[in-house]
């Protein structure tokens, strides 16, 4: 008699955690592809679209040949696996594990294949992310080189070290879906590589309109609903508390697109539909790291600090005198760094230890949950600005060297014939064929 999987395997938790996965990667291909390609100047739409593309299918190769299990494999180091293939048919077939982190979590019920696919979607999505500081004149070939050796270098050790069970995980930093691991991580590496890259022609900084707002409304959509899949996915079951994290995840970003408007109408006088977009991914961000430890209200307190603090940073901090000499395209630093860093704090004080990430059963009652500063303990508060600031410095310095090297071989920023015409002169394609005959 043939039976259709192990009996360790639960098809519903499967089912979700392989859905969850799919729905992150629609956010990099084709959602934040189609929201680069419409943000920007009609001159780097292929451009920057292509960034995306390339990234998302460079990642997901190192990821299966050693990426996966420095993040997520036996401990090498207290801060890194060890590089080992995630290819063969033992491995794929085999029940999940975390090595270093089972003992914090339930048996899980699905294949590695899946948690090697789930955790993909999130590596490359943060490159994603850190591509949104350079777009507009980062060399390709540069760009080409630094996605597999960053995501190797410097990704891995932020997945290990909070998420694979390494040094930080054990002190008790917490980080539910991504805010250090993924956000905080590109916008800080982001605002590096655009220092080190260098601006843009200085009329494409003063004039960068977007070519199709619609375009871009349409990735901030897909960007939005996929991240169901980001947060909802994390709990690694289909369990309430996954439930919890979706509701929270669509609330804290509803709250940070209503306030960000509200702000961008008292500052100059017309509610902005980019603004609002930026607003709808501070609060996706900023909920990020606290989606399943808080309660409702401490989802829609994180909407309303999303809406204030990454505006002021995008529309103050980042226009002062110092920080406006690095030109970071989209204000990855603000929307991401920022949000990131913020959400992470608040976690550290919103955490609300009724939202059982696991249920305990007899001596374990009951559960698993984060306490914050809120409910009585300080000490949570303390552990995240340890894990911040450890992200923080790791990415600069791990960034700044990757850079340099490269740029001992390849020119980091393109040249300025190629910045004056963009796609056309980069890949022989533009966006929009309009005005030629018969096409």
């Amino acid at each position: 008699m043939l039976v259709p999987s192990p009996k360790w395997l639960d098809t519903g938790d499967n089912a979700w955690q392989l859905a969850a996965a799919t729905f992150v990667g629609l956010q990099s291909i084709p959602g934040l592809m189609v929201l680069y390609g419409g943000i920007v100047k009609k001159k780097w739409a292929i451009n920057s679209a292509f960034m995306t593309l390339y990234a998302f299918a460079s990642v997901l190769v190192v990821w299966v040949l050693f990426d996966y299990n420095m993040s997520f494999g036996p401990e090498w180091f207290s801060f890194l696996g060890k590089p080992m293939l995630a290819t063969s048919a033992l491995f794929m077939t085999s029940q999940a594990s975390v090595p270093a982190a089972a003992s914090g979590m339930p048996p899980l019920a699905f294949p590695m294949a899946t948690l090697v696919f789930f955790q993909f979607v999130f590596a490359a999505i943060t490159l994603i992310i850190l591509a949104g500081s350079v777009l507009g004149r980062m060399s390709f070939k540069a760009w080409a080189i630094f996605c597999p050796v960053w995501m190797t270098l410097v990704y891995t050790v932020g997945a290990y070290s909070l998420w694979g069970g390494g040094w930080l995980a054990s002190m008790g930093v917490a980080d539910f879906s991504g805010g250090y691991v993924i956000h905080l991580a590109a916008g800080v590496s982001g605002f590096v590589a655009a220092a080190m890259v260098g601006p843009r022609l200085q009329q494409d900084r003063e004039h960068f309109p977007p070519n199709s707002l619609l375009i871009t409304l349409v990735g901030a959509g897909i960007l939005w609903l996929g991240w169901n899949g980001f947060n909802g996915g994390d709990p690694y079951f289909a369990n309430a508390d996954a439930a919890a994290a979706v509701l929270n995840t669509n609330v804290a970003t509803a709250v940070g697109l209503i306030v960000w408007t509200l702000m961008d109408k008292i500052a100059y006088g017309k509610p902005s539909v980019l603004g609002a977009v930026n607003g709808m991914i501070a609060g996706l961000v900023a909920i990020t790291p606290a989606a399943g430890y808080v309660d409702g209200w401490g989802a829609i307190i994180i909407g309303v600090c999303a809406g204030i603090i990454p505006w002021f940073a995008m529309n103050k901090l980042q226009k002062t005198k110092l920080l406006s000499k690095v030109d970071d395209t989209l204000s990855v630093f603000s929307t991401h760094g920022c949000a990131g860093l913020m959400g992470g704090l608040l976690t550290g004080i919103l955490a609300d230890p009724r939202m059982l990430e696991y249920i305990g059963t007899g001596k374990d009652a009951p559960g698993v949950s984060i306490t914050g500063w809120a409910y009585g303990n300080f000490h949570q508060f303390v552990l995240q600005i340890y894990g911040a600031a450890f992200i923080i410095v790791y990415n600069i310095i791990a960034t700044y060297i990757i850079l340099k090297v490269i740029s001992f071989f390849v020119p980091l920023r393109m040249d300025d014939a190629q910045l004056k015409v963009g796609d056309d002169a980069v890949h022989g394609e533009t966006a929009y064929a309009i005005g030629a005959e018969g096409e």
